[in-house]
This record gives structure tokens, sequence and C-alpha cells, in this order.
């Protein structure tokens, strides 16, 4: 089992930055591929951004060019760093991690992200 506490969500004004971050616990040992979704009011949730634990990233197109994700294996944590954020990046913000060979999946609780016009 991977427990995920995530932190570093707020409010924040259009243009303006924050950084999310996601520790795992537990059997870390297993963890491969970590990750960020997010779900909007009314809206599904959607991947936001994955780092493999070679390091390879992937972006929705919505926020390449804005996000950077990382991770520090060290400390068994994953980063989210948003910047120029807009209205539409308002969100719950969940961390999401694969172990055991991308097998296992485990959800954060989610952090709240309020991005202000």
């Amino acid at each position: 089992q991977v427990q995920l506490v995530e932190s570093g969500g707020g409010l924040v004004q259009a243009g303006g930055s924050l950084r999310l971050s996601c520790a795992a616990s537990g059997s870390t040992f297993s963890i491969n591929t970590m990750g960020w979704y997010r779900q909007a009011p009314g809206k599904q949730r959607e991947l936001v951004t994955t780092i493999s634990s070679g390091g390879s990233t992937n972006y929705a197109d919505s926020v390449k060019d804005r996000f950077t994700i990382s991770r520090d294996n060290a400390k068994n944590t994953v980063y989210l760093q948003m910047n120029s954020l807009k209205p539409e990046d308002t969100a719950v913000y969940y961390c999401r991690v694969w172990a055991g060979g991308n097998i296992k999946a485990y959800w954060g609780q989610g952090t709240q992200v309020t991005v202000s016009s």
C-alpha cells in the first residue's frame, strides 16, 4: 500500500504561480510513474501530467509550457510547479502514483487550486 499526502494548493490571482507537493509513504519502493490529475466543478477528472521513474514527462496540451512536473525519489515526493495560472486551471488537483509495475494505482486526497481573474 502507498499513502499520499498533498499540499500547496490555495488561492492565487491569474498570472500567478503555485507549487503542489505530494509525499508518498508506505510501499514506496514499488512506485513507478507519478502524476497529477485535476477535476473542475461539473467536469470529469482529467490527466494533467505524468513523470516516469526515469524522468520522462508528459503534459496535457492545456498546461504545456506553463506547468512542470518533477520528482525527488529520495524523498518519495512529486511536485507540480504551476506558472502563468489561468482561471480555467481552477480545480481540485489529485496526485496519483502507479506501483508494482504500474499495475496498482493510488490517489491522494486532493488539494484545491483556485485562480481568480
